[in-house]
């Protein structure tokens, strides 16, 4: 796993520039380890950012969103890339893969075995959403620290 971390600079609600923000990076193998690596990548970066009250919902998040990539996502380069930014309020936790299609959430029956992922996703995320990209997709999703 490839990690880099920074600060981000960018559109923002309260200016033409936000302050920069702790922006932590990551490039997974689109295997069955990435989900492990990511919920690794997010306690580093929870930890140096001292955002632990918010560590359970987002290892829940980030292991649902990297388990779609790599279900679901067609990507030719095996990869997908993990992106970890604080907000004003919490944290914003985005994976990228190289296929451009959307997910598609679904209401699953109650004795279904699979497809509560983004059931989940909308539990526990302040919001969440897909932003297309020049090369596939970003699913991503907020948490906020403000909420009950």
């Amino acid at each position: 796993m490839y990690t880099c971390s920074g600060t981000s600079r960018g559109p923002d609600a309260s200016g033409p520039l936000r302050a920069q923000r702790p922006t932590r990076y990551a490039a997974l193998p689109a295997t069955v380890q990435a989900p492990g690596l990511a919920r690794q990548a997010i306690r580093e970066a929870l930890a140096s950012w001292q955002l632990a009250d918010l560590e359970e919902s987002a290892l829940l998040l980030v292991s649902e969103l990297v388990t779609n990539a790599v279900r679901h996502a067609r990507n030719e380069d095996r990869m997908i890339a993990l992106r970890l930014e604080t907000t004003a309020g919490g944290l914003r936790i985005e994976v990228h893969d190289g296929d451009s299609r959307w997910p598609q959430p679904c209401t699953p029956d109650s004795l279904d075995e699979s497809g509560f992922g983004f059931v989940l996703v909308e539990a526990l995320a302040s919001t969440w959403g897909v932003t297309d990209l020049a090369v596939g997709k970003a699913v991503w999703a907020e948490l906020d620290l403000r909420e009950p």
